[in-house]
């Protein structure tokens, strides 16, 4: 039961070009990108998630509402990423919102965000 986000970005070559290939590809599930991961990179974490209930039968699809943030060293860099992620999973997905961009004042790296609505079969 999750949104196959890592699997159509691992396949996208926009995706691989910025955040890597394979094993190495720098985009993690919430809490699970490594102290001191290279820029840019992107996590994504579920927001809210439901079955499609029947009255009668076993739900044959599950509704994901993700969202996805990038962080780098310059707003440019982590623009490419959220385009090109956006780009990846569209045809597959819907955005539903696209967040805001700010700067952390402390670690002065970049951060944009957006969120991402899948229905996904079983």
């Amino acid at each position: 039961m999750t949104a196959p986000i890592f699997e159509v970005c691992s396949r996208a070559a926009g995706v691989t070009a910025l955040l890597g290939a394979g094993a190495a590809l720098r985009l993690y599930s919430f809490g699970e990108a490594p102290e001191g991961v290279a820029k840019p990179y992107a996590v994504w974490q579920l927001v809210n998630g439901s079955p499609e209930n029947y009255l009668a039968g076993r739900p044959d699809v599950d509704g994901f509402s993700l969202q996805v943030d990038v962080y780098g060293t310059t707003g440019t860099s982590v623009r490419k990423v959220r385009d090109a992620i956006r780009d990846a999973i569209e045809l597959r997905a819907h955005v539903t919102r696209l967040g805001g961009e700010a700067r952390d004042p402390t670690t002065k790296n970049y951060r944009t965000s957006f969120d991402v609505d899948w229905i996904v079969r079983r």
